[in-house]
């Protein structure tokens, strides 16, 4: 177990090195001078050049990198050109959004797929299953966005149980944060319960076919009981797998939804800093989604030798 946690902590840090590397080098090292694209390219030599001095790319690029990781580290992140304030400051008001929307998401994923997946399994062949898949499939097809529309016309609109975009803030209450975040939670939840239900099914069906399960049978177990107590963990390793990918794909990928709802997010950030020109604030966040994301797939990696005991003799 102690060489398995050693192996995957080093590739958890190879990873982090190499992610940064990229980051920089897109942003700073490509042809183009980042400082004349942030001011459009009509802008005065010397203005230009104050701000590569206030950037620091008067310096040469290792220099610039090393000082960068370094703030980092630290939890100094820059200032942001556009807004003039710490772009720590904007990530930590953007991530009591973007997370808790994140893992909203994700529980209400999880809670729909895993019983759709067992209830798939359970009835193969039948046509409770057929139409089951038929609705993943639908699911799975439909583009969040046009599902986060039509979530805001039926319940923000014409029922009016919900508010068609914004955030209250949290001082307002987690009842009401809550709520803010249901609709945007959905949309992004729907098109990932269909795909986690269908690997869930496909891996509780390969499960079902090996020799414990036949044996569980042979001791006068129902279906459904061997299904449930014996193929379900051990189906849970590639169910894991995509929990983990979908959790990254929610905090980092949610910038459309996000800007449906009119939601103060990361992604939403991204986006304004992108439009505005803001590599400073660009850079510090794609970092920060990154390293979330890793972290994430270190994690996994982690639950799969809870989950797998033959991972721990490794």
């Amino acid at each position: 177990m102690i060489r398995y946690l050693t192996t995957r902590g080093l590739a958890l840090a190879l990873s982090l090195w190499v992610a940064s590397l990229v980051i920089f080098l897109v942003l700073n090292v490509v042809p183009g001078d980042p400082a004349r694209y942030m001011l459009g390219m009509n802008a005065a030599p010397e203005t230009v050049a104050t701000l590569r001095a206030e950037l620091g790319l008067d310096r040469p690029a290792p220099a610039r990198y090393l000082a960068w990781m370094g703030g980092m580290l630290q939890g100094d992140f820059g200032i942001s050109y556009t807004y003039r304030t710490p772009v720590s400051e904007m990530i930590l008001d953007r991530v009591g959004v973007s997370l808790p929307l994140a893992l909203y998401a994700l529980v209400l994923s999880t809670a729909i797929a895993l019983p759709v997946g067992l209830f798939a399994a359970a009835r193969r062949g039948t046509a409770a299953e057929t139409g089951v898949m038929a609705a993943t499939q639908l699911g799975i097809a439909v583009p969040n966005f046009w599902l986060a529309m039509l979530l805001v016309l039926v319940f923000a609109v014409r029922l009016r149980w919900f508010a068609a975009g914004g955030f209250p803030g949290w001082d307002a209450g987690i009842l009401a944060g809550l709520k803010a975040l249901t609709l945007p939670a959905v949309a992004l939840a729907v098109p990932q319960a269909a795909i986690l239900s269908r690997i869930a099914r496909s891996a509780l069906i390969e499960t079902l076919g090996e020799d414990f399960i036949r044996t569980a049978r042979a001791k006068g177990l129902t279906r459904g009981q061997a299904l449930t107590r014996h193929a379900l963990r051990n189906a849970m390793i590639p169910v894991l797998t995509i929990i983990g990918l979908q959790f990254s794909f929610l905090l980092a990928g949610a910038i459309i939804i996000e800007n449906v709802f009119f939601l103060p997010g990361l992604g939403r950030l991204v986006f304004q800093a992108i439009s505005q020109r803001d590599l400073i604030v660009v850079q510090s966040v794609v970092m920060l989604l990154v390293c979330a994301v890793i972290l994430v797939t270190f994690l996994v990696d982690i639950l799969y030798a809870v989950v797998d005991p033959r991972l721990r003799r490794r």
